[in-house]
Parts: structure tokens; C-alpha cells; sequence
């Protein structure tokens, strides 16, 4: 589903800074995988590399079997419409629609009619615990209710791949938890038509629900909890 094979990306300037090195990672159909990593050490730069928003300066990110570097603009956008969901810590949650007309959106950016649009939609916010709060305004729900909103828009289009940044870091522990279970659930949900899962983070917390954890450092990629070496066996005296 997704290969990132030795990806660098360095920012230039008068001080240049290597972001990534060297960064290689395999995700199946069907797999949730986390990655965690400090504020700074380039998450979110690794996320707009695999969403094609970025390209890298070296190594290939392959999605679906296509090297996203060789797209052009138009190209990448179509691709992240029709085949990618996207979660943010911020809901961008449109305020002027409905609830309802918010999970619709990507399908009618893809060409869906609008009354099985509209359909889709109010299945997947039964999906996400929100039955009956398709005619809501998003200022008439809560934080956790608006981020259900945002994972049903994510994945109403059933895209191959769902990606997630910080996507509990607006909300109470307690809520943070119900909607981590609901993103892996909804993942899971979506076995049948292939949906990957890749959650960027900085919480142990958040990265657990996960099938996969990796740790993200200026070196580059580790497993997550570290491997230790096994240690030799100590001698009685």
C-alpha cells in the first residue's frame, strides 16, 4: 500500500537542516501502524512527504504502486482526493454545513451524487456514534463530537490510506481514548476494502491502540519499544 524507500528531505536556508534520513517503511493494506517522535523532529514533514503535499530530496515515496515524486501537482491532488483520508488535531470542520454536508464533502469532490452523498454520510455518522446529528451545526457539538465528525469525513470514500496527526491533542484524556479506540475500530471497519492506517504522534498513550509502533529520531526510523541487545549471561564467582 505505502513504501518510503531512504527518504530524505533537507530545508535550505542559511542554517540548512536535514529533517529525515535515510527514512524507509513498508505499510500494508489493512495495517494501523503509529510513529511517534518529538515536537521538531519532523512528523509533520513525513506526513506531507506521504501525502504527496511535499516531495522528498531523495529516495521515492510509492503509493498504490505510483512514485509520488513523479506526479505534478494536479496529479498528487486528485490522488489525495480520491485515495486518502487526513484526520488533524485541528477538526477543520467547515462551520457554515451541517454536519451531514461535511462527511459528504469528499464524495461529492469525486464525482458522488448528491443524494447518495447524502446517504453515505449519515451511514458513516451512525458509524461514528452520531446518529441523528446530520442536520447539526458543528458550533452545536462538542470537541470529541466534532473529531467523530472529522474521522467519518476521513474515511466516508472508503480511501486506501487514513492519516492521522495528533488527532486527540485537543482533547481531555478521556475523550482522547474514546476516539483512539474509534479510529482503530473505524480502521478495521474498512478491512474489506484495504484501508491503511498511519497515526503520527507524540504519546505512548495514543501510539499503543496501534498494531505497529515506530519511533521516529533525527537518526531515522526504530521499533518501538527500542530492541535491546541480549546480555551476556553473568558468571558466579
Amino acid at each position: 500500500m505505502l513504501a518510503l524507500d531512504s527518504v530524505t528531505k533537507t530545508y535550505d536556508g542559511a542554517h540548512p537542516r536535514n529533517v529525515l534520513r535515510a527514512i524507509s517503511l513498508v505499510v500494508q493494506s489493512g495495517e494501523y501502524v503509529a510513529i511517534m517522535g518529538e515536537s521538531g523532529v519532523g512528523k509533520s514533514t513525513l506526513l506531507n512527504l506521504i501525502a504527496g503535499l511535499d516531495r522528498p530530496d531523495g529516495g521515492h515515496v510509492l503509493f498504490d504502486g505510483q512514485d509520488l515524486g513523479a506526479l505534478d501537482d494536479d496529479q498528487a491532488t486528485l490522488l489525495r482526493r480520491r485515495a486518502m483520508g487526513f484526520v488533524f488535531q485541528a477538526f477543520h470542520v467547515l462551520p457554515h454545513l451541517s454536519v451531514a454536508q461535511n462527511v459528504a464533502l469528499p464524495l461529492l469532490l469525486n464525482g458522488v451524487g448528491r443524494r447518495e452523498a447524502q446517504a453515505r454520510a449519515i451511514t458513516m455518522l451512525a458509524g461514528v456514534g452520531l446518529e441523528g446529528r446530520g442536520n447539526s451545526l458543528p458550533r452545536e457539538l462538542s470537541g470529541g463530537e466534532m473529531q467523530r465528525v472529522a474521522i467519518a469525513r476521513a474515511l466516508v470514500h472508503r480511501p486506501s490510506l487514513l492519516l492521522a496527526d495528533e488527532p486527540t491533542g485537543n482533547l481531555d484524556p478521556e475523550t482522547a481514548s474514546q476516539i483512539l479506540r474509534l479510529l482503530r475500530e473505524r480502521v478495521k471497519a474498512n478491512d474489506a476494502t484495504g484501508t491503511a492506517g498511519l497515526l503520527v504522534t507524540h504519546s505512548a498513550l495514543a501510539a499503543a491502540t496501534a498494531d505497529r509502533v515506530l519511533l521516529l529520531t533525527p537518526e531515522g526510523l526504530a521499533p518501538y519499544p527500542p530492541v535491546r541487545p541480549p546480555q551476556a549471561p553473568r558468571l558466579e564467582a
